[in-house]
């Protein structure tokens, strides 16, 4: 087994942390809020000084971080992953963030010989403790391959996507259909009230019909036609409207980035952005669905 430094301890880097514990792993974990170390060590996890400190003792350093200059900095900065971890470890990011940093920290990290992968994760916050994740993975056939059985004990469905940045890359392009998915059912839905059309109605027949998506038939933006989304406890999250933002936003820049024509995307990313606005960030995403019934 393996000593992995697990660095950012939050709502999906600590059950992450754990499952790799579970599996027979040291780690040792890292993160910038006292809470969530304390929370760390009640689930056995031993306390890193640094980020440094933690790699300079691991054989893995896996990250879960809230944004690219935080990747950036916990990677390259002085003193920190890179300057101080020992020939041969394995680095794998699991923070969502814009594919220049990933492949920007990528190719430092493969500079001074390290294997390094982007491997964002699809799940949620259920997902991470259940060890149920998908993870989109970036990077060599070789640190693929070696980071394979460390995944593997944090989630179900590992692909990897090809070369540095696509795992990133296959994140925020699914999140971008995902965003906009829920809210065109949500619009539907919108009308079908304005129309006079019964919810459960709608619901029968779009989910046998060509209307049929996830954001209908797994996560359904109204209560009651499908008990376990969020509509039916009040849109608490699931994952949340400020999340989604986020990853519209990268699809955003990275579509500018490459001359690709997204305009669906920038709508998404507008309508999100409202919805943040109005005070509903921390909701789960599918509460577009007050927004756009005029809630």
């Amino acid at each position: 087994m393996s000593t992995i430094a697990f660095i950012g301890l939050g709502n999906m880097g600590l059950p992450m942390a754990k499952n790799l514990a579970k599996a027979g792993h040291r780690v040792i974990g890292v993160d910038v809020s006292e809470a969530n170390l304390a929370a760390a060590a009640e689930a056995g996890l031993e306390r890193g000084a640094s980020a440094g400190d933690a790699a300079a003792e691991a054989d893995v350093v896996v990250t879960m971080l809230p944004a690219g200059p935080h990747v950036r900095g916990v990677y390259l900065g002085e003193g920190g992953v890179v300057a101080r971890a020992k020939p041969g470890t394995l680095f794998i990011d699991s923070s969502t963030v814009d594919v220049e940093t990933a492949r920007a920290v990528e190719t430092a990290a493969t500079g001074k010989g390290f294997l390094m992968l982007d491997a964002p994760v699809s799940g949620g916050v259920g997902g991470a403790a259940a060890g149920t994740l998908t993870f989109m993975v970036g990077g060599s056939d070789a640190a693929f391959e070696k980071a394979k059985p460390v995944l593997e004990a944090m989630g179900k469905t590992i692909v990897h996507a090809g070369g540095p940045g696509t795992g990133q890359a296959a994140k925020i392009c699914n999140n971008m259909v995902l965003g906009i998915s829920m809210a065109a059912v949500s619009e539907a839905f919108a009308l079908a009230d304005k129309l006079g059309l019964d919810r459960q109605k709608l619901f029968d027949i779009s989910s046998k019909s060509s209307g049929q998506c996830w954001a209908l038939t797994s996560y359904c933006p109204v209560p009651g036609p499908v008990p376990t989304s969020p509509a039916n406890r009040d849109y608490q999250p699931g994952f949340a409207v400020d999340m989604m933002l986020k990853d519209l936003k990268l699809a955003q820049q990275a579509a500018h980035a490459a001359g690709a024509a997204t305009p669906l995307g920038a709508q998404a990313a507008a309508l999100y952005q409202m919805l943040s606005s109005s005070g509903r960030g921390n909701l789960d995403f599918s509460a577009i669905f007050t927004m756009l019934r005029g809630a």
